[in-house]
Order: C-alpha cells, then structure tokens, then sequence
C-alpha cells in the first residue's frame, strides 16, 4: 500500500508544479467557477494519459525527432499566447455576481487545458524521462497487473491536484474584491503569455538547429 501511495505522490509532483494548467485554472476558476477549473485540469490529465500510452507501448522515437518536438514547442506557444490574451482581454469584465452567469461553453475549458498539456513539451520530458524510467524499474520489480495498478496512482495523484486547484481558484471569486479578482486573472493571462513566449523562443531554438 505504500508503494501504491508513493505513485499517488508522484503524480500530485508532475501537477504541483506552477505553469500554464495551473494558470489557467486559477484564470477560469475565477471567471467562471469549479467545473470551468476542473476541465482544464481533466484536459490535462487526458493529455497525460494519451503521453503514457505512448511511453507504455514504446512509441517515443516519434515524439522525440526534432521535427515534432519543434512543432510541440510552436504550437504551443501559440495556445499559450492566445489564451494569455484572450484572459487579458476578458479580465476587466469579472464581476462579484455568481459564476453561474458566466456562459463560457465547457467544452472549451476541457479543449484549452487538453490543449496546453498536449503540446507542452516540458510534459513529454516528465513522461519520456521519469515515467520512463519508473515504467522500466516497475515492469521488472512488479506484475502487469500492479504495472496498471501503479500507473493508474499517478492519475489519482493528477486528479487530486485538479480539483484541488479548482476549489481554491473558484473558492477566490467568493472571498476576494473585484479588484483583486482582476488583478489575479490579468497576472495569469500574462503569466500564459510568459510561458507562450518561452515556448516560442524553443521552438524557434529547434528550427534553427534543424
């Protein structure tokens, strides 16, 4: 049971860590309640689940060439930018009313955080490399079964911090002043933008160098 719990944390270290999910959490939890927040981080999780796979069944050379991960670092930079602006546009129209009458389509929550973690190439680094390598140490200490069991612990751990996350940034909207509420929402947009802007620059890095 302590190995199965020491998965669970390993999955709540690969979410903890700040960067654009998160960001765009806290931006949607604010704007638009829990269940906008908890999309985003499901979006995420399917997108991790999707990299597993691909680690799982050892399809990493094709992720790997410089070609698609040149392409992960552009796209995403550009996911990132636009959603960095598109906060930066909507921040000013938070009002203290209820979240219930925001009217931004779920499914768009689900895509941005899909999306994000998708073509975060600092997330195939964390698959292909950790989960890599506890995938190899797994598979020759435990059964297939345990292998499934301890895989599907690194998605608790993701899922915890998910609505973790959620709770906290929609918890915000109640607690806090407009003022603060824009404030808040105005650094997450420039902090996806930030992220955008690194991206780019990596991606850019990779072209040069193709």
């Amino acid at each position: 049971m302590s190995v199965f719990f020491s998965y669970i944390l390993l999955g709540l270290s690969l979410a903890a860590p700040i960067g654009p999910v998160n960001a765009a959490q806290i931006d949607r939890g604010i704007k638009n309640g829990f269940l906008h927040a908890w999309l985003v981080g499901v979006g995420a999780v399917v997108a991790d689940g999707i990299y597993m796979l691909i680690v799982y069944f050892g399809v990493v050379q094709f992720i790997d060439t410089p070609i698609i991960k040149t392409f992960l670092w552009l796209f995403g930079a550009f996911v990132l930018i636009y959603t960095g602006i598109e906060s930066l546009f909507s921040a000013g129209k938070i009002q203290t009313k209820s979240y219930r009458d925001q009217s931004e389509p779920l499914y768009k929550a689900f895509l941005s955080g899909f999306l994000m973690s998708l073509t975060n190439p600092l997330t195939i680094l964390f698959w292909l490399g950790i989960f890599g390598s506890v995938l190899a140490k797994t598979a020759s200490t435990y059964a297939q079964a345990e292998l499934i069991l301890y895989s599907a612990a690194i998605f608790i751990g993701l899922l915890i911090w998910d609505v973790a996350m959620a709770a906290i940034s929609s918890s915000f909207r109640k607690l806090l002043t407009t003022q603060l509420l824009i404030l808040i929402s105005f650094l997450s947009g420039l902090s996806l933008i930030g992220f955008g802007i690194y991206f780019g620059i990596q991606g850019v890095k990779l072209l040069i160098g193709i």
